[in-house]
C-alpha cells in the first residue's frame, strides 16, 4: 500500500512532488514486473495507454478512473513486461467524442524530434517506490551542495554565462554533443573565462528548434537532443565539480499548441484557462496556464521542484513573468477579462508566483529564483510575506534597453541621450537586479553585441571592451549571452555554433583575453559586488558630462575600500581630464580596456597619479588623468588619506578708506564710527 494523501494535495494545489505519483513508473503486481501509468484527464470518457509495445492499439491497455476520495479524473493502469525506453502516449476519448493521442505531461523522457511520443525512463532510487527500480544516479557533488547553503548570494559575486546548449559548440559533422561531453568542455571554458555560473536556455523537451526551448511540451523531460536525464545529471555534476552555479530557464507562463501536448488535453480546457479572453497569447501563438486551477498549480510547482530536487539545479530563471501578471498583456481593449476588482492584475498568477517561490526557498534557502519581468511591478524581489512576489533576483530589463539604445547611437548624438547611462541609478537598488545582455539582444535582426557599435570593426571591438568594463563595474549581478567574448560578428543562429574560427585572428584572441581578464578582475575585487544592492556601495563622481560622453563613479566594499571607474563613450581621447576623488596620496591605474594586450592603442596613464588639492565641484581633491577613446579605466587608491594643508596666515593691511573711519580717543583705543 502507498500513501494516498497526495491525491488530496493534488486537488488542493498543494502537491509539489507530483512526478513521484503521475506519469510512468516501474512497479510490480501479483509478482509481475512492469510499469504503472497515471494521468489526470477529468473530462475524458475513456483513456488507454498506447505504444510500440501494443501496436498503438487503444483497446489493448485501457486505464480505469480511480474512485477513491480526491481521485476523480485520475486514470491508472499497470502493464506488465514493458522495457525501459519503450515509446508511449495516452489515447484519450474526450467529452466531445474525439480521440486524441497525447504525450505524457509527467514523462521523464521523450522521442527525439520529429517524434512526439513519450518514452519509459526509470529515474531510480525512490524511497517510496513500490518496485525495486534501478539505482538512482550517483551524484558526486555533495560537497558543493553542502557549501551551497553558505554561499553569499547578495554580497557575493555572480557572473553568469548564458548558454544555448545546441549552438555553443557542435561536432564537425553538424551533430550535437551529448550532455556529458559538452559539460566537460563547457565547464573548463567557463571557469577559465572567469564566470562562476552557467544559465541554460530551456532544456525541457520542446518540438521546434526555432523556439529555443521556450515552447516546451515536456515539463519533466530534459530534451532528448543531447541524451538522457542521467546524461543531464552528469553534466550538472561536472559543472558543480568546477564550482559553477547552474541555473535553468523555466517557462510556466505559456505552452505551445502542438496537438500532442497539453492543449485541450482531454477534449477541453484542462491546463489552460477556459475563458477565451484569458487562455491565449495571440502574439506568441501559445496557451496560458490556468493559474486559478489547483491541479495546474500542483503540476507547475512539481515541475519547478523536479529540476531543483532531481537535477540539483541551483536556481530557476522564470521566463516572461510580465505576461503572467497582467490580464491585458498584449491584448487590445475589450479582448481581456478583468479581475474581481475590475482591474488588470492577474491575482491568481500573483498568488501562484508567491507559492512557487516560498516552495523553492523551503527546499533550498540558497536557491536563485530570478524573474524576467519587464515592467515596473513593485516588490518583485521582496518576500511574499511582505507583499512581494518572493523572487530574490530580477532581470534589469530597463538597464538593458537603455544601454543597447545608447550603444547603437552615433556618438555625435549621445550627448542628447546621456540619461540612458544615468537614469538607471534612479531605481538601481529598488530590486535585487541582474544586468542581462541576453539572447534576446542578439536575434531577430538586432545584430550581435559588437555589431551594435558604430564604426569600423576595430573601433567596434574597442567600444565592446569599454562597454563590458562599464557593465562589470555597474551595480548588479551580471549575465552575458555566449559570443561577445569572441567578437562575434554574426547574429546568433540557433542552428549553427559560435564563430570559434574568429580566434584564428589576433584581434579576436585579444578581445577574448580582455573578457577573461575583466571577469577575473570582477571575481577578485569585492568592491564590485560586496555592497551591490545599496547606495552604500556606489558613489557618482562624474554624472552629467554629456558633452564629452564620460561617466565616472566609485564602487566600495564593506571595509570602505574603493575602486574608481571611468568610462569614455566618445571617440575622442582626453589628455587632462579631472576626476574628483577622496584625498588618498595617489591613484594607481589597474585596468585599461585600451591596453595593447587587449588589442587597444595603449593610451592612458601607466604610473600612479598624485592626488591634487584642486577643487572639482564640491570635492576639494581630484586627479587629472588620460582617458582613451571608446574605453574604460579602473583606478585603485594608494597611500594614506591626506589632510588638506591649512593656508598660511597673511598680514592684514587696512585700506586707506578703513583708516579714515577710525578716530582716536584720549585713551588711545581705536573706535569705529
Amino acid at each position: 500500500m502507498y500513501d494516498k494523501s497526495w491525491r488530496e494535495q493534488f486537488k488542493k494545489g498543494l502537491l509539489t512532488d507530483g512526478w513521484r505519483y503521475f506519469g510512468a513508473h516501474p512497479a510490480c503486481e501479483n509478482g509481475k514486473a512492469g510499469w504503472r501509468f497515471r494521468v489526470w484527464a477529468p473530462r475524458a470518457s475513456a483513456v488507454s495507454v498506447v505504444g510500440d509495445f501494443n501496436n498503438w492499439e487503444a483497446k489493448q491497455n485501457p486505464m480505469h478512473c480511480l474512485k477513491e476520495p480526491y481521485a476523480d479524473g485520475i486514470w491508472e493502469v499497470f502493464i506488465p513486461g514493458l522495457k525501459e525506453f519503450s515509446s508511449y502516449k495516452y489515447s484519450i476519448l474526450g467529452s466531445k467524442g474525439k480521440i486524441v493521442l497525447k504525450a505524457d505531461p509527467y514523462a521523464f523522457h521523450a522521442e527525439a524530434r520529429p517524434g512526439t511520443a513519450s518514452k519509459l525512463y526509470d529515474l531510480g532510487g525512490y524511497a517510496n517506490a513500490e518496485f525495486d527500480s534501478k539505482p538512482a544516479y550517483a551524484w558526486k557533488d555533495w560537497e558543493f551542495i553542502k557549501a551551497r547553503g553558505e554561499r553569499k548570494l547578495y554580497d557575493g559575486p555572480l557572473n553568469i554565462y548564458e548558454v544555448h546548449l545546441g549552438s555553443w559548440r557542435i561536432y564537425q559533422d553538424g551533430n550535437h554533443f551529448d550532455y556529458a561531453s559538452i559539460g566537460k568542455e563547457l565547464a573548463d571554458y567557463v571557469v577559465d573565462m572567469g564566470y562562476n555560473a552557467v544559465e541554460f536556455l530551456p532544456l525541457t523537451e520542446y518540438p521546434l528548434d526555432a523556439s529555443w526551448g521556450y515552447q516546451c511540451t515536456g515539463y519533466f523531460a530534459p530534451t532528448s537532443r543531447y541524451g538522457t536525464p542521467d546524461g543531464l545529471k552528469e553534466m550538472i555534476d561536472i559543472l558543480h565539480a568546477h564550482n559553477l552555479v547552474v541555473i535553468l530557464d523555466w517557462v510556466p507562463s505559456h505552452f505551445c499548441k502542438d496537438e500532442f501536448g497539453l492543449i485541450d488535453f482531454d477534449g477541453g480546457s484542462t491546463y489552460e484557462y477556459e475563458d477565451p479572453k484569458k487562455r491565449e497569447h495571440y502574439g506568441w501563438g501559445t496557451r496560458v496556464f490556468d493559474f486559478g486551477r489547483p491541479e495546474v498549480i500542483s503540476f507547475l510547482c512539481s515541475s519547478a521542484r523536479y529540476w531543483l530536487d532531481e537535477f540539483h539545479a541551483d536556481g530557476l530563471r522564470v521566463d516572461a513573468v510580465a505576461s503572467m501578471l497582467y490580464l491585458n498583456y498584449d491584448r487590445k481593449d475589450g479582448a481581456w477579462t478583468a479581475n474581481k476588482h475590475g482591474s488588470h492584475e492577474n491575482l491568481e498568477a500573483v498568488e501562484f508566483l508567491r507559492t512557487l517561490n516560498k516552495m523553492a526557498f523551503k527546499i533550498n534557502p540558497g536557491v536563485i529564483m530570478a524573474a524576467e519581468e519587464s515592467t515596473a511591478w513593485p516588490m518583485v524581489t521582496k518576500p511574499a510575506e511582505m507583499g512581494g512576489l518572493g523572487f530574490n533576483f530580477k532581470w534589469n530589463m530597463g538597464w538593458m534597453n537603455n544601454v543597447c539604445h545608447y550603444l547603437k547611437m552615433d556618438p555625435f548624438f549621445r550627448k542628447d541621450n546621456h540619461k540612458d547611462l544615468t537614469f538607471n541609478m534612479m531605481f538601481a537598488f529598488s530590486e535585487n537586479y541582474v544586468l542581462p545582455i541576453s539572447h534576446d539582444e542578439v536575434v531577430h535582426m538586432k545584430g550581435s553585441l559588437v555589431n551594435k557599435m558604430p564604426g569600423a570593426y576595430e573601433d567596434q571591438l574597442a567600444w565592446l571592451r569599454g562597454f563590458y568594463l562599464y557593465m562589470m563595474t555597474h551595480p548588479g549581478k551580471k549575465l552575458l549571452f555566449m559570443g561577445p567574448e569572441l567578437g562575434q560578428w554574426n547574429e546568433w543562429k540557433y542552428e549553427g555554433q559560435l564563430d570559434w574560427e574568429l580566434l584564428t585572428q589576433e584581434r579576436n584572441r585579444r578581445n577574448k583575453d580582455f573578457f577573461k581578464a575583466m571577469n577575473h578582475f570582477y571575481l577578485e575585487n569585492s568592491e564590485l559586488w560586496e555592497k551591490d544592492l545599496s547606495w552604500e556601495g556606489f558613489r557618482w563622481l562624474i554624472v552629467d558630462d554629456n558633452r564629452n560622453n564620460v561617466i565616472a563613479y566609485a564602487r566600495k566594499n564593506k571595509a570602505g575600500e574603493e575602486l574608481i571607474c571611468v568610462i569614455n563613450f566618445s571617440p575622442v581621447s582626453y589628455e587632462h581630464y579631472r576626476i574628483p576623488v577622496l584625498p588618498y596620496e595617489k591613484y594607481l591605474p589597474i585596468m585599461n580596456s585600451d591596453s595593447l594586450i587587449y588589442g587597444g592603442y595603449d593610451y592612458g596613464d601607466k604610473e600612479p597619479i598624485a592626488t591634487e588639492w584642486v577643487r572639482h565641484g564640491k570635492n576639494e581633491s581630484s586627479i587629472a588623468i588620460k582617458i582613451p577613446a571608446r574605453a574604460g579605466l579602473i583606478f585603485k587608491p594608494e597611500g594614506k588619506l591626506m589632510t588638506k594643508p591649512k593656508p598660511k596666515p597673511t598680514k592684514k593691511v587696512r585700506s586707506k578708506s578703513v583708516l579714515k573711519a577710525i578716530k582716536i580717543k584720549g585713551s588711545g583705543e581705536p573706535v569705529r564710527n
